[in-house]
């Protein structure tokens, strides 16, 4: 795996790159904007996405989807709600057994998928794995330490994907759950847009303790009806990302909330951003699928409230707060 693809030029993606370029692999950064590409190639930087990161001269970017042909390892990072047209659109230029690795969080607003169930679809024959960790794209773009779950079912291929991408600031630590490592990476930014809110609102730490210890509470039920490994949701692509996105205000998910605590209407805060906040859109479906499985989910219940229904924040924390007492582990 000395040539690696990577599908999606935003933050992360180009974080991605210069990672695998810093682990000694050939980079092929694609994306979607042929002037993004071109820049990135004049420049050594991408301007729009992570200005002020120098990237590897040799990291090589294009808007040409044959190009990722050329690759024996393509990492997936188009936004979880773009997948799926993305990786449909790529088909022809990547090989039947040639590995994709799912590095997008987020459930399918649609469908209610997965983001490997969605590539099952759209690219039938090329072995899944999953990158989820808690992982800020910029420190990771500047070789700050990092560490983040490597999950596949074939054992082999996790431990060749972390060979392959692993440095001395990047430590991938292999799992066989993907559906552990998605839901974790899904859940989470749901939860974030929560303690961002309890930020604006100046609720205080306590509110936000509560709120990560009861949202990872959440993640746990959903990952287990999904049939996930409880082990995975207490690691690095559960708690560990779960804690980062909901104390950080440089999580996008984070900050979101916290705009709509602070009173500032939705479509406003989008309007102004370039980068996806991907539990604004995994919520509904964070919810559905909930529902489907029979799980109980008030948090996330509530962010999608307030996101989707035109819920009052004042009045949806009320309600929270006014539930019924309980055990902590029933």
């Amino acid at each position: 795996m000395e040539r690696i693809g990577i599908i999606g030029a935003g933050a992360w993606g180009t974080a991605l790159a210069a990672t695998a370029r810093r682990a000694g692999r050939d980079v092929v950064l694609w994306a979607r904007d042929p002037d993004l590409a071109e820049g990135i190639n004049l420049r050594n930087e991408n301007r729009l996405y992570l200005p002020g990161v120098p990237l590897d001269p040799e990291i090589r970017a294009t808007a040409e989807p044959a190009a990722l042909a050329e690759a024996e390892v393509l990492l997936m990072v188009a936004p979880a709600q773009h997948l799926r047209a993305v990786s449909a659109r790529l088909a022809d230029h990547i090989p039947e057994g040639r590995p994709v690795v799912v590095c997008a969080k987020g459930i399918e607003q649609v469908s209610g998928k997965l983001m490997t169930e969605v590539l099952a679809e759209t690219l039938p024959g090329r072995p899944l794995a999953v990158l989820s960790g808690p992982n800020l794209a910029t420190e990771i773009a500047c070789g700050l330490p990092a560490a983040t779950t490597l999950a596949a079912e074939d054992k082999a291929l996790a431990e060749r994907l972390a060979a392959a991408l692993g440095s001395k600031t990047f430590r991938p630590y292999i799992s066989p759950d993907t559906v552990g490592a998605q839901v974790g990476g899904a859940v989470k930014n749901v939860i974030a847009i929560a303690c961002g809110i309890v930020g604006g609102r100046r609720l205080g730490n306590n509110a936000r303790a509560a709120l990560i210890t009861r949202g990872l509470a959440e993640v746990v039920r959903l990952g287990r009806a999904k049939g996930a490994r409880a082990e995975t949701l207490m690691g690095l692509s559960g708690l560990g990302d779960l804690t980062l996105t909901c104390t950080s205000i440089s999580s996008r998910n984070h900050s979101l909330g916290r705009a709509l605590g602070e009173g500032r209407e939705l479509d406003e805060i989008m309007a102004k951003r370039r980068s996806v906040a991907e539990g604004v859109f995994s919520a509904q479906a964070v919810v559905a699928l909930a529902e489907t499985l029979n799980v109980e989910m008030p948090i996330s219940a509530a962010v999608d409230a307030i996101l989707n229904h035109g819920a009052g924040i004042d009045e949806t924390i009320e309600a929270l707060l006014a539930r019924p007492f309980r055990a902590e582990f029933p």
